[in-house]
């Protein structure tokens, strides 16, 4: 078993997709599970009132 892994950051994502806040970040995170990545580690930085900025680790299985 192989896996894939990618560096998943709010700078990815355009500024007016999270405009939402939590409910922006949720559904790119849902997403990307729809594309089969698994997040194992996201850590989030409030920068002003209803802003967040998040970076992480997502994996998924490669298909050999």
């Amino acid at each position: 078993m192989h896996w894939q892994y990618r560096i998943v950051d709010s700078q990815d994502v355009p500024h007016e997709s999270l405009s939402n806040g939590r409910a922006d970040v949720e559904t790119y995170l849902n997403t990307l599970g729809q594309e089969g990545w698994e997040i194992i580690n996201l850590d989030f930085r409030e920068m002003s009132p209803g802003r967040l900025a998040f970076s992480g680790i997502a994996k998924r299985q490669v298909n050999e």
